[in-house]
């Protein structure tokens, strides 16, 4: 008789023993449906044979293989600071692996809210710009730790994709509802002006209006023709409050994915890319390393170069470029400081990690770089390239219809063109320009393409739409620009990058990973940049610790792909010239 059948027909036993053969029944039970004493079998056979020094560690790897896979548990978003010293949001990423919850990785994009305009606007500009960002930054923390943390809860870390659809359908309602607000809010206003505007009788014209106006009409002295009126600048588009709550999420779980499969986040991302290709011939991207800032907050009459940039020639390494760039800055600084009459320069870094220089003409910046650059037996043009961020929407003046390309010298749109296709003329070695021109200038943005696009490429920075809506145009290959720089910002998630990415290169269009003015100390902008292709990266100058922790990124990643034998060549520059039937926006 078994034990189940002797206590079914004793009725003598205790309870205790009843409910204690019960419990070990439903034990072997449970270990039994999860295959429990098979395993335990194996390992402890395939263990006497090997003999591990480590017995316990041994068991623990073998029972590691059949865990479940990790799950995010929570998400917990904080406040912390850029390199300016603005609140930006962290995302901290929670999984539970094997039954224990653990805080997995860290990571922070930069905020884009609507500028204030540029470095030298009103303090109520900037001050509203403050309200706006803590606001925006209060509404992102609140989507982490509680709506989004749900709408993850249980996510495989591994699975971007659908991490990042659940993040952009999240982001899309909210996005509807705020414009719904807006109209409403709008509609109300016009309804409110429309009251109170309404006259009660409709005004007469007055005798001396009636004078005039004959006077007018009569003979008078020749007048010279008005200049053709600019477009006017476009609405801003619409950056939603908290929206950096959903960049951030992604990425976070991005870098989850790869700390859990312990591997480089760009090793993770090049496979999301590749559709788990092994890496080989994994090109760098090069850099644009901008060494000089001349813009409208410099001192001095020029105001047309926010960014002096230099890029070294393909086919350096990242660490020979870097080593190059950083002797050439020392080498410019020496020359500045020999040539002042006041001693040693002030040296004054911006936003973007580059020395603030005054400047009274245009070929001065450029002059200096050269002189530099033959003093370390550099010829530029050949080893060394430049570009040049112009950040037109900053020189503007609405009230002439010109931009102030130096104190005192305004110049029309059609007058830019012409002054860009000299310079380049004169300095072959320019070959990219970046905001050379406001977005709405869409006539001078085809007239300029058209005069110099097969040698220096046409970058949108400012001038650009964002991620989102160039994701939604279908074609990109039309004329006005070569390129665009891209930025992790907002709502945009690791798969819209990596998505642009493709369709810009599938297109023949230049792909440029770039930073914000206030640039966070995460590192991840460089791994995402080599694990999506991109050929230049742009992350400022060689003077602000969050920009100089990406090179530094940039170059243990170099070693790397070269220790792994996956180090691929990087290009020659190519100057696709692209034509279309219909008029061409710049991607404004």
């Amino acid at each position: 008789m078994s034990y189940s059948g002797f206590l079914n027909n004793n009725r003598h036993v205790s309870k205790e023993v009843r409910e204690f053969y019960e419990l070990k029944q439903r034990a072997a039970e449970y270990y039994r449906t999860n295959g429990v004493p098979e395993k335990i079998e194996d390992v402890l056979n395939s263990m006497f044979y090997k003999k591990p020094d480590d017995v316990y560690g041994y068991l623990a790897n073998y029972f590691s293989n059949f865990s479940k896979p990790p799950r995010i548990s929570n998400l917990v978003g904080k406040e912390v600071y850029d390199g300016k010293g603005q609140p930006i949001v962290q995302v901290e990423v929670l999984c539970t692996i094997q039954s224990n919850e653990k805080c997995i990785c860290s990571a922070a994009i930069s905020s884009h809210c609507e500028p204030p305009g540029s470095d030298y606007a009103l303090p109520e500009a900037w001050e509203m710009d403050d309200t706006k960002r803590k606001e925006s930054v209060s509404i992102a923390l609140q989507w982490i730790n509680k709506p989004l943390a749900a709408l993850l809860k249980g996510h495989e870390p591994a699975d971007q994709l659908k991490a990042d659809t659940l993040l952009s359908d999240f982001f899309q309602v909210h996005f509807a509802e705020k414009q719904e607000q807006m109209e409403e809010e709008k509609k109300q206003q016009e309804l409110m002006v429309a009251v109170e505007s309404e006259p009660l009788h409709p005004p007469q014209p007055s005798p001396a209006a009636n004078k005039k106006e004959k006077r007018a009409s009569g003979k008078g002295k020749k007048t010279s023709v008005p200049e053709k009126p600019i477009p006017p600048a476009e609405p801003q588009e619409l950056v939603l409050p908290g929206s950096m709550a959903v960049g951030s999420v992604s990425l976070a779980v991005c870098k989850a994915a790869a700390v859990l499969s312990s591997i480089p986040l760009f090793q993770h991302i090049f496979a999301i890319n590749h559709q788990q290709q092994m890496m080989k011939d994994i090109k760098m991207p090069i850099p644009m390393i901008s060494l000089l800032s001349c813009g409208k907050s410099s001192p001095g009459k020029l105001n047309l170069m926010k960014e002096v940039i230099v890029i070294p020639k393909p086919g350096l390494t990242f660490k020979q470029s870097f080593n190059i760039l950083q002797e050439l800055q020392k080498q410019m600084i020496k020359l500045m400081d020999t040539a002042s009459k006041t001693g040693p320069i002030l040296k004054t870094v911006s936003d973007l990690g580059a020395l603030v220089t005054g400047f009274e003409r245009l070929e001065q910046p450029l002059d200096l770089i050269r002189e530099a650059s033959k003093t370390l037996e550099l010829t530029v043009g050949e080893d060394l390239h430049l570009a040049i961020n112009c950040a037109a929407h900053e020189l503007i003046d609405y009230q002439k219809g010109k931009y102030e390309v130096m104190t005192g010298t305004p110049k029309n749109p059609n007058e830019m063109v012409d002054l860009y296709v000299d310079l380049i003329s004169r300095y072959p070695a320019v070959i990219a320009l970046i905001d050379p021109l406001r977005k709405e200038d869409k006539e001078q943005w085809n007239k300029l393409y058209t005069a110099v696009s097969s040698k220096c490429y046409l970058l949108a920075e400012t001038a650009s739409k964002p991620i989102s809506s160039l994701l939604v145009e279908e074609d990109l290959t039309v004329p006005g620009f070569s390129g665009v720089i891209l930025k992790q910002t907002n709502q945009t998630t690791v798969s819209d990058m990596i998505e642009i990415n493709r369709r810009m290169r599938d297109q023949k269009r230049i792909t440029v990973f770039g930073t914000t003015d206030g640039e966070s100390s995460d590192d991840s902008l460089a791994d995402l940049a080599v694990g999506v292709g991109a050929r230049f990266i742009k992350l400022g100058g060689l003077c602000r610790g969050e920009r100089v922790t990406k090179y530094c990124r940039l170059l243990s990643i170099e070693d790397e792909l070269a220790r792994q034998g996956a180090l691929g060549p990087a290009e020659k520059h190519e100057f696709p010239v692209l034509t279309g039937e219909t008029e061409a926006d710049p991607p404004s």
